[in-house]
């Protein structure tokens, strides 16, 4: 449904006393492929700066790629016409980190869940108001809800608030962006379940990024782990925790909570920082810090490569 291939997005750095003149390139996606199936969840983890945000955004379309092609039902969107982008930003929606920031204030929850039909012109004022009805229903809340304002919510009921605006333009996809880590750790499993249930009923496809890993866990079918702008593994969910291939996956779960107390793991430390990403390391991005560098990693970037069914990854390990 959706496809990334060599998705690149560089920022230009500028200093205070050269505003507009860039002195160098933050690399904030380096060629990044992937792709999305109808009624899947891919679950992008990784530290902070590894890029998750960044393409999440290209995805909206609220950034564009400097290099690389992103491909909708087939289409290129830098084909789009005006009717082609109606289209996309319907059938594509988010659910943001922060319930109470993401909501505005000032504005009752039906002008709030109705914001995104003001794209369906086909849609009259009384049928706008039928279906903020209906999916509030669908995530839980009462129709009476609508006319009450984000304040009189808990966080949890708020989350749910941004998931009804989510759905109401009758996306295919939706991309969740921490949708769990601004909440009570009680209220966590009630918004997963929900998110659950919503891809079972409606056919949704999911696209969640999070630092949580038990919760990425949880609700992906595929992982996608990456580091410093690169993608540096993917495959089933299961499989990835199972059997991380990639250093750097190996020592982010290992990082992990275990799923029950008695387990115990072996934890791995990795030194040093993440990269800069206005000049990465040359070769492999990771081997600075990787327990198993090999000579040519300092030289060599590795290729992006199918090691089993379904599980790709970028090492000279293999």
């Amino acid at each position: 449904m959706l496809q990334a291939i060599d998705v690149k997005k560089y920022f230009p750095a500028t200093t205070a006393l050269a505003i507009g003149r860039a002195r160098g390139w933050v690399k904030a996606l380096d060629g990044v492929s992937l792709e999305v199936r109808h009624g899947e969840t891919l679950g992008i983890v990784g530290e902070s700066g590894s890029g998750k945000t960044t393409l999440a955004k290209m995805l909206l379309l609220l950034e564009r790629p400097t290099a690389g092609s992103l491909l909708f039902d087939g289409k290129d969107v830098r084909a789009f016409g005006r009717h082609d982008l109606v289209r996309y930003r319907l059938s594509i929606q988010a659910v943001f980190q922060d319930p109470y920031s993401s909501l505005d204030p000032r504005m009752r929850v039906e002008s709030i869940v109705a914001e995104p039909l003001r794209h369906d012109d086909g849609m009259s004022r009384a049928e706008g108001r039928e279906r903020v009805a209906e999916v509030l229903e669908l995530v839980g809340l009462r129709r009476s809800s609508a006319a009450l304002y984000p304040h009189e919510f808990s966080g949890g009921q708020r989350q749910r608030i941004a998931i009804a605006r989510a759905l109401v333009t009758y996306p295919k996809f939706i991309i969740l962006d921490e949708p769990v880590s601004a909440l009570d750790v009680s209220i966590r499993a009630q918004i997963l379940n929900l998110l659950k249930r919503l891809q079972e009923r409606l056919g949704l496809a999911y696209v969640m990024i999070s630092h949580d890993l038990a919760a990425a866990r949880y609700l992906s079918t595929r992982l996608a782990v990456m580091y410093a702008g690169k993608l540096v593994e993917t495959g089933a969910c299961d499989a990835v925790y199972r059997e991380p291939l990639h250093p750097y996956t190996q020592a982010l779960l290992s990082a992990a909570l275990p799923l029950h107390p008695s387990l115990r793991r072996q934890r791995l430390v990795l030194a040093g920082e993440v990269p800069n990403p206005m000049n990465p390391p040359p070769g492999c991005r990771f081997h600075p810090r990787c327990p198993c560098a090999l000579p040519h990693c300092k030289s060599d970037e590795p290729k992006w490569q199918e090691v089993k069914a379904g599980r790709l990854t970028a090492c000279h390990l293999y």
